[in-house]
C-alpha cells in the first residue's frame, strides 16, 4: 500500500479533456496505465504516449474503474496531481564543500533547506543533479524512458577529487555514467561550480577535455564561481574568486572555446556573467552564447538582456508627454550594466528620470552580489527615506517562483506598504523592461508619444 503522501491523487481535471469526458474527477487516484503501476511522473508520461490505454482509477467512493481510451499519440489525458512528480522528491546525499544551502542563515522557511537531487526534477524543471543517489537501475530508467535533456552537476571528472568535493565516497564514477548516457544518446547540459585551488586550473582543463570528448551528447557546459555567504562557520575553508583569478578563468575557458570551434564548430563551454563582473571585463558578444542554453546559470543573461534592450531602444518614441520619475532596483553585480542601460534610455527619452539603486546583500553577506538573491528587507533598508518617484521596478528574478515573495518571505505588498510606493515586477527581458518603465502595454506597438 502506498503512503498517503505519495498517492497519485488527481488535483485538477481540465475542462473538455479526455479525463473529464470519461468521468475522472478531482480526488480520484490513478493506479495503473496498461497494467503498469505508476510510481512517478516520468513513468506516467512515458506510458501515456501509447494510443490505446487501459487506465485503472480508484474513485473517491472506493470503487475501482478500468477505463478504455483511444487517443492520439501525443494527446494528454488532461489531469494534474497533488504532487507534480507523484513520488517523493529524492534529496541530496552529498555534503558538498561549496553547497549554498549549507550557508543559509537560520530561521528561513523550511523548503529552502531541502536539497533536491532528482532526475525527474532535472527533466521537468531544469534542476541540476549530481547523479550520486542513483542506482544502476535508476540510470537504466533514464535510458529506458528517454529522460532527456538532463542537467548534471559535474564539477570535476577526476573521481577522487569529486569524492572530496561532494563528501561522498560514491561520487567518483561520474565520467563512467556520462559515457553511458552519451552512448545511449541522452542529451546533457553540464555545470561546473568552480572552487579556487580545488577544481580550477589544471583540473578544470582536464574536466573540459573529458566533456569535450562527449560533445555529441553534451549541449553546453557552464562554469560558475562558488557562491560564498557570511554563514560558513565550521564549513570548508573556501577562497572567493577575485579580479585576477576570475580573469585567468575567463582566459582559460576562451582558449578551450577556440579549440572547440576548430574541432566541433561551437564553443561548448562558457563562464557565467559573474566572472566578467569580477574581472572587470566586457561581456562577450551576443552570438558567442549559441542560443543561451544556460541562462538559469547566469551564462549570457547580461548580454541577452542588453541586446534586447539596445535593439528596442532604436524604435522608441522621442519624448514623454509628462515628466516621469521612477526607481530601478538591482543587485551589485548588475549595477554597472543596469545604470548604463538606464542612462541610454534617459538620453533617448526626454522628461524621463530613472534612479538606479544597487542593493548590497547584507542578508547573506559574504560575497553574494547577484540580483536573484536580493531580499526584501535589504531593499527596504536601502530605499527607506529616499526619493523614489512614481514607481519602483524590481526584476522578477528576485521573486520566489510563481509568487510575489522574496527569499526572506518579505512580500511585495508589504514592501509597497512600508515604502509607500507602487512596485512593478519586471521580467528580465530588454524590450519588456523598457515598455514597463514607460507604462506601455507589453504587446502593443510603439506610438509617437507615450503617456506619463
Amino acid at each position: 500500500m502506498k503512503e498517503a503522501c505519495i498517492k497519485n491523487i488527481i488535483s485538477k481535471v481540465y475542462s473538455g479533456s479526455i479525463a473529464e469526458e470519461v468521468g475522472i474527477e478531482v480526488g480520484d487516484e490513478l493506479l495503473k496505465i496498461n497494467g503498469h503501476e505508476i510510481e512517478d511522473i516520468i513513468e506516467y508520461r512515458y506510458f501515456l504516449t501509447e494510443e490505446y490505454l487501459e487506465v485503472e482509477i480508484l474513485k473517491v467512493d472506493g470503487e475501482n474503474w478500468i477505463i478504455e481510451i483511444d487517443k492520439e499519440y501525443d494527446e494528454d489525458l488532461g489531469i494534474e496531481f497533488e504532487n507534480p512528480i507523484i513520488d517523493q522528491a529524492k534529496s541530496c546525499r552529498n555534503k558538498c564543500v561549496f553547497c549554498f544551502i549549507d550557508q543559509l542563515p537560520p530561521n528561513m522557511r523550511q523548503s529552502l533547506y531541502f536539497k533536491d537531487d532528482d532526475s525527474r526534477l532535472s527533466f521537468l524543471q531544469g534542476n541540476y543533479i549530481t547523479l550520486t543517489n542513483m542506482s544502476e537501475e535508476d540510470i537504466n530508467k533514464i535510458v529506458q524512458y528517454r529522460i532527456s535533456p538532463i542537467n548534471i552537476s559535474v564539477h570535476t571528472t577526476n573521481g577522487e577529487l569529486r569524492k572530496k568535493m561532494l563528501n561522498n565516497r560514491f561520487a567518483g564514477n561520474i565520467l563512467e555514467i556520462l559515457k553511458k548516457l552519451a552512448e545511449n544518446h541522452i542529451q546533457m547540459n553540464c555545470q561546473i561550480v568552480l572552487c579556487p585551488d580545488l577544481n580550477d586550473k589544471e583540473e578544470l582543463d582536464n574536466t573540459i577535455r573529458d566533456l569535450g570528448k562527449l560533445s555529441a551528447s553534451i549541449g553546453s557546459v557552464a562554469v560558475v564561481p562558488v557562491g560564498l555567504t557570511a554563514y560558513r562557520e565550521g564549513l570548508y575553508d573556501m577562497k572567493p574568486f577575485h579580479k585576477e583569478t576570475a580573469a585567468n578563468t575567463i582566459d582559460q575557458v576562451e582558449k578551450w572555446q577556440k579549440k572547440f570551434q576548430s574541432t566541433i564548430g561551437r564553443n561548448l563551454v562558457h563562464v557565467s556573467d559573474e566572472f566578467y563582473v569580477l574581472a572587470h571585463r566586457d561581456f562577450p558578444p551576443y552570438d558567442n552564447y549559441e542560443g543561451f542554453p544556460q541562462l538559469e546559470n547566469g551564462v549570457g543573461l547580461a548580454t541577452k538582456f542588453k541586446h534586447e534592450f539596445d535593439q528596442y531602444l532604436k524604435k522608441l518614441p522621442i519624448q514623454l508627454k509628462q515628466p516621469k520619475s521612477i526607481t530601478v532596483v538591482t543587485g551589485t553585480a548588475a549595477c554597472q550594466l543596469i545604470t548604463k542601460m538606464c542612462q541610454d534610455l534617459m538620453k533617448k527619452i526626454k522628461n524621463l528620470k530613472i534612479n538606479v539603486v544597487c542593493v548590497e546583500n547584507k542578508f547573506f553577506g559574504g560575497h553574494v552580489s547577484v540580483s536573484g538573491l536580493t531580499t526584501g528587507q535589504d531593499i527596504y533598508h536601502t530605499l527607506k527615506g529616499k526619493e523614489l518617484g512614481e514607481k519602483i521596478f524590481i526584476p522578477e528574478s528576485m521573486m520566489k517562483s510563481g509568487e510575489e515573495v522574496f527569499l526572506d518571505d518579505y512580500t511585495v505588498t508589504r514592501l509597497e506598504e512600508d515604502l509607500g510606493v507602487d512596485i512593478q515586477i519586471c521580467e528580465v527581458e530588454g524590450k519588456t523592461f523598457i515598455r514597463r518603465m514607460l507604462n506601455l502595454k507589453v504587446n502593443n506597438k510603439i506610438r509617437g508619444e507615450v503617456n506619463g
